[in-house]
């Protein structure tokens, strides 16, 4: 059971989390600090709002600013419906335009057809996203006292919602695109073994086989991480035989770095310290890096397929190529594996100059830097987010 708790992933509820924040007395209306940034906005915008929402407090009432803060597993299912059978795994095309100005999609005949023999309906899909788009961010009325709610008071709700519009169509944005991406399972998972399996055993291997466990702490996790690289895809809907087209690439990278770990003794033994960190912090990364550069190519190819579709307008080279790294860093955790790979060179110069690369738990948290730096960016991505709605909200007031 101890272990179960940390191994099997929790039940994701089908109506997603919210939070609720609410204002139930009249005096809150004087502490323009304490209240919740949306009222303050529609106070701010709208001062004549404010007598109105304070009668409403005095007869008993409260109001509440209800925000979602993961999205439905049935949106997310539609969203993956209409990415996989229609538009190429991609996202940004389509996915905004359709929670801003409910733009839909582009459909041929062959998508509603992919998408039946797989038992999903691409417009049923589509309107489970249109329903839902306005519930991230909501005004509800709470009748504290059980009075009743009058037509009058219902219909100032449904005016304040109207003007809160703005703000809730661009949470609701950022919203699904951040949840759509998000792979936390897997960058979590690489983590763990990277640091509670990697570094034991390639410690006790450097300890009786000086090199060896230079190859296993630059390997293992790279592989890990690979594996949890193909899954991510897979996930987002590319095919087996698509990734399967990758090894072509990936087992010669593989065993250039296998190559190249093997040679960091000698580089230390010849005092060539910054040669020795360059080269392990390269093969430690050089799958995980070698993945995401394949990776944007994907994308790219598949902005060429959407034109084609005439799904999407004719874009430059540079644009096309913009496009497909804005859609492969909406996931935090493929961002992270690039930045992470960029700092392994400079983990590795450290380690060697340091005088520690003989050491089991160093040489793994080195190999391990992407992700690391992947984790730390997936955890921070929703603070980040959420600072940026929030910086936005007080632009916009």
């Amino acid at each position: 059971m101890f272990v179960e708790r940390f191994t099997h992933q929790p039940k994701e509820s089908p109506i997603g989390t919210y939070k609720l924040d609410v204002i139930s007395l009249p005096e809150e209306c004087d502490w323009e600090k304490f209240l919740p940034a949306e009222i303050r906005y529609l106070f701010t915008k709208y001062p004549e709002y404010t007598p109105r929402v304070r009668k409403i407090l005095e007869s008993g009432k409260a109001i509440g600013v209800r925000t979602v803060l993961k999205t439905p597993k049935n949106v997310l299912d539609a969203i993956h419906t209409i990415s996989v059978y229609s538009q190429q795994n991609y996202i940004v095309t389509w996915l905004p335009k359709l929670l801003r100005e409910k733009h839909h999609p582009i459909f041929t005949d062959q998508d509603h057809a992919r998408a039946k023999a797989h038992d999903r309906d691409l417009n049923n899909a589509v309107e489970m996203i249109v329903r839902d788009r306005l519930r991230f961010k909501k005004l509800v009325l709470i009748d504290e006292e059980n009075k009743g709610i009058s037509f009058e008071e219902q219909t100032f709700m449904t005016e304040l919602s109207e003007r809160l519009y703005p703000i809730s169509i661009d949470y609701s944005v950022f919203r699904v695109v951040a949840d759509n991406a998000r792979e936390r399972t897997q960058i979590a998972q690489t983590i763990v073994k990277a640091l509670l399996i990697v570094g034991p055993i390639a410690h006790v291997l450097e300890k009786f086989a000086s090199g060896i466990g230079k190859i296993f702490a630059a390997s293992a996790d790279d592989l890990l991480g690979e594996s949890a690289e193909i899954m991510a895809l897979r996930g987002s809907g590319f095919s087996w035989r698509e990734l399967a087209k990758r090894g072509r690439v990936l087992v010669p990278v593989f065993a250039v770095a296998t190559y190249g770990a093997f040679q960091v003794e000698h580089f230390i033994e010849e005092d060539r310290l910054i040669t020795a960190g360059v080269v392990f912090g390269l093969s430690a990364v050089a799958l995980s890096l070698t993945t995401a550069i394949q990776s944007i190519f994907m994308y790219h190819r598949n902005v060429r397929r959407l034109i084609e579709e005439n799904k999407l307008t004719s874009l430059s080279t540079k644009a096309g190529w913009k496009l497909a790294l804005i859609q492969d860093f909406t996931n935090p955790a493929r961002l992270g594996l690039l930045l992470g790979a960029s700092l392994a060179p400079f983990a590795g110069i450290a380690g060697a100059l340091l005088g520690v690369m003989h050491n089991g738990w160093v040489l793994a948290a080195i190999g391990s830097t992407e992700s690391i730096v992947a984790g730390i960016t997936v955890i921070s991505a929703d603070y980040i987010n959420e600072w940026r709605f929030r910086r936005k909200l007080k632009r916009m007031m």
